[in-house]
């Protein structure tokens, strides 16, 4: 059994998570309710304002892309509702650009997928004056470079010229990139 944090939580335990992998939020939920979170859970960005104009939780967990549209969003309106929420921004898509919007949109923090219920809770409850410990499995550099790649031909709707133009690559050169996987 999880231990219960209820006394570094504070005496509002509302959480709200929000992602579209169904399989993924029910286990997330789960998990946070065992630390003693009080969960409510939305699969959208649509869901997710509803949650927040309802009432506006102390903490969040919200996926950056989501079916509907992207999760600052959600982000941004519960920061217009609650200035001292915490929200901890979750992608499989991580970027410094993503991170870098999410922070200023007012995420207290942003982790990449996989992330378990410890990282998240730890993310949550982390106060701003103590650095985060270093990640136990950072990304490999060739991940990284992947990682940007990726998200740069996301950005140019896929398009393999543009992206390669961005990114002052050539164009063949990307193509093999885009077509191997994704390295560990």
């Amino acid at each position: 059994m999880v231990d219960d944090l209820s006394s570094e939580i504070g005496s509002d335990r509302s959480l709200l998570l929000v992602d579209d992998d169904q399989a993924f939020l029910t286990r997330l939920a789960r998990a946070m309710e065992k630390r003693g979170f009080e969960v409510q859970m939305a699969g959208s960005v649509a869901e997710g304002k509803t949650l927040v104009g309802q009432s506006a939780p102390a903490y969040a967990v919200i996926d950056l892309r989501l079916e509907d549209g992207n999760g600052l969003d959600v982000v941004e309106a519960l920061r217009e509702s609650r200035e001292d929420a915490r929200i901890v921004v979750l992608t499989g898509y991580g970027a410094i650009a993503t991170a870098v919007a999410a922070v200023k949109m007012g995420a207290t923090d942003y982790l990449s997928k996989p992330a378990d219920a410890t990282d998240i809770t730890n993310a949550l409850l982390a106060r701003s004056d103590t650095q985060p410990a270093p990640p136990e499995n950072p990304m490999s550099a060739d991940r990284v470079r992947w990682e940007h790649i990726q998200r740069v031909y996301e950005l140019c709707d896929r398009n393999v010229s543009e992206t390669a133009r961005r990114l002052h690559m050539h164009r063949r050169t990307l193509q093999r990139i885009l077509a191997k996987r994704s390295p560990k």
